[in-house]
């Protein structure tokens, strides 16, 4: 009997759609198929590829009315907020950009006689396995410069949203992409695992939990396989006694609750200097008032559903704790959704919490955010740092001396200044600690999905 996957959809519980998971076998012709196309593809010019995806990208964007309404049965996004087009193309277009500035030889003068210089080598065949959360940026992440580079790219998507893996492979037609160079393949965990283990992989590229990261490093051990993981967060805020209060409150708001929180880079703690402390929280709550839990599909909704009601049910979990302990809410939500069981959760406000608060400390995902008041700077990086897990972290100030030496304290991937939650192509994108390893996005990303090889000439 063949094995299948089903996507249970969040908005009413029902199945969207079902998928027959890849045997083994197809597995096996894939990665052959694959290593076959990248002989070829790795060869071809970077104009041509070049051109290739663009027509890929053009291709993702021409279908957003339609992904825009699978993306809320699948995953609960709001249809308001227009899909995940704008950062497709954003980073899509600059990785395609950048890459012969990026991929082009370095050179080495100085020594008569000798010509040296190093390249870039594809490294051959890459698994992405790409997150249910963002579905379509983390997966571009990865994708387009990979291809790019001259790789081949076999995708294994989120079960939540296999559709997605479907619509890259839609599009990789459309683009007339060499046959074989990108592949999606819909494979249990298991499946994946022992791919990855049989060392026909060269890079693995996965978004995830911690304890799915700590998987595929051991089934990648002894392979030589390079991996680039971004996993856990539990990204702060501070607010300085200088920020822009209504700015700030704006953008935190949004930074804490837009997707249900379940963002790797969402706000998940906040930071506030004890003199703007009040205000703050007064303007953060009655903001945060206005992002009404509702139907995905309406477009007055600003709050979906969590994608699987056992990550709701985490989320009350560490409230419930966070109360026992002494916290105080602020939003008070009624709605009759909002049970043990079901994904519909409505978003939160926490004060009197601290870092014995599983709140505080573990990775929420979810629409539920933690305030603290801080005396300074001192104190407020020791509760920033106070973390497993560090991805981003913003600092809110007009300072920007003061938040480069505030960010040089800071252990984290990225330091935002007066914005939050957001991927900046031309900056690497990292994170630290648990968090994971290596980087995507600007020239960096590109040195990561290549191999170097010098080249020392010399002419007797």
């Amino acid at each position: 009997m063949t094995e299948t996957v089903k996507i249970v959809s969040p908005i009413d519980g029902q199945v969207y759609a079902e998928r027959a998971l890849a045997t083994a076998a197809e597995i096996k012709a894939a990665v052959a198929q694959a290593r076959h196309a990248q002989a070829r593809w790795r060869k071809a010019a970077l104009a041509e590829r070049a051109a290739g995806l663009t027509r890929f990208v053009d291709a993702l964007l021409g279908m957003n009315s339609e992904i825009v309404p699978e993306l809320a049965w699948q995953m609960g996004r709001p249809v308001r907020f227009g899909g995940e087009a704008r950062g497709v193309e954003e980073r899509g277009r600059h990785m395609i950009a950048i890459a012969e500035e990026a991929l082009k030889p370095i050179q080495r003068t100085g020594k008569d006689g000798f010509r040296r210089f190093i390249t870039r080598e594809p490294l051959g065949t890459m698994l992405v396995i790409a997150p249910w959360n963002y579905p379509y940026l983390t997966a571009v992440n990865a994708i387009i410069p990979g291809l790019m580079a001259g790789n081949a790219v076999i995708l294994k998507h989120a079960s939540q949203t296999l559709l997605v893996g479907e619509r890259f492979a839609a599009a990789a037609r459309s683009a007339g992409l060499p046959e074989g160079i990108f592949q999606n393949l819909a494979m249990s965990h298991g499946a994946a695992e022992a791919l990855i283990g049989s060392g026909a992989i060269d890079h693995i590229n996965f978004t995830g939990s911690v304890e799915g990261g700590r998987r595929i490093e051991k089934e990648a051990a002894g392979t030589f396989a390079s991996l680039t993981l971004e996993l856990g967060g539990k990204d702060p805020a501070y607010v300085l006694e200088d920020a822009p209060l209504e700015a700030s409150i704006e953008n935190l708001v949004d930074g804490a609750f837009f997707n249900s929180g379940q963002s790797c880079c969402g706000i998940e703690r906040i930071y506030v200097h004890e003199t703007v402390f009040d205000r703050f929280l007064e303007g953060f709550a009655e903001h945060a008032r206005t992002y009404i839990l509702g139907d995905p599909l309406d477009m007055g909704t600003m709050v979906g559903p969590m994608a699987q009601p056992r990550l709701a049910d985490q989320v009350r979990e560490q409230m419930a704790e966070a109360l026992r302990k002494g916290a105080r809410v602020h939003l008070h939500t009624r709605d009759d959704r909002d049970r043990p069981g079901s994904p519909y959760l409505p978003p939160e406000v926490l004060t009197n919490v601290n870092h014995q608060m599983a709140v505080m400390r573990e990775e929420s995902f979810g629409p539920i955010v933690g305030i603290m008041k801080v005396r300074d700077d001192d104190e407020a990086v020791a509760l920033m740092n106070d973390s497993p897990y560090e991805l981003t972290a913003s600092i809110w100030t007009n300072d920007f001396e003061r938040a480069v030496a505030l960010g040089a304290r800071i252990e984290t991937g990225t330091v935002f200044m007066n914005r939050c939650d957001y991927l900046d192509p031309e900056l690497v994108w990292t994170g630290v600690k648990e968090t994971g390893k290596g980087g995507s996005l600007s020239e960096i990303g590109y040195h990561n999905l290549t191999q170097p090889k010098s080249y020392h000439l010399r002419r007797i």
